[in-house]
């Protein structure tokens, strides 16, 4: 059990992360072995991300004090905070990769709470460069197409 002050300076911390980040991300992290919550740690860490283990009402305190209306108590199980400088799409891959569950997301910015179905969606999408990359080929494909029409009528001309 935590006193008075530990529980106080946990809801400090807590809230210290929250103006740090742009979107939240809450694990279960009941039946994780210590390996894997480590590797999220090192994966997410890169990101500029942390997650903290915050007792749910301790969270609840912290979030309402900062005006974002989102309750951490709707979740059963014990939750894990992935607190995240990054947008909520950006973070949500390293954390779907992890062997652990994801019970839910808050979007700080936007004031929007996803549930778990949706977070999973998020985690399965491709990297920013790899979209951006895909848009490239999808724009550069008809005028590439368009190319190789006009170089095969220059050579049958050629021919002629």
């Amino acid at each position: 059990m935590l006193n008075k002050t530990q529980k106080k300076e946990k809801v400090s911390e807590s809230k210290e992360l929250l103006d740090k980040s742009k979107s939240l991300v809450f694990i279960d992290f009941g039946k994780t072995t210590v390996k894997d919550f480590e590797a999220l740690r090192r994966s997410i860490k890169e990101l500029g991300a942390k997650v903290k283990v915050v007792k749910k009402k301790l969270l609840a305190i912290a979030l309402r004090d900062k005006k974002i209306d989102f309750d951490p108590e709707q979740f059963e199980l014990q939750v894990g905070t992935v607190f995240a400088p990054n947008e909520i799409y950006e973070i949500a891959g390293p954390v779907f990769k992890s062997k652990i569950k994801i019970l839910g997301g808050y979007d700080i910015a936007g004031k929007e709470s996803f549930d778990a179905a949706k977070m999973k969606m998020f985690g399965q999408l491709p990297s920013r460069e790899i979209l951006l990359g895909q848009l490239v080929g999808m724009i550069a494909a008809p005028i590439k197409m368009f190319l190789n029409v006009l170089d095969q009528k220059s050579k049958m001309v050629e021919n002629k």
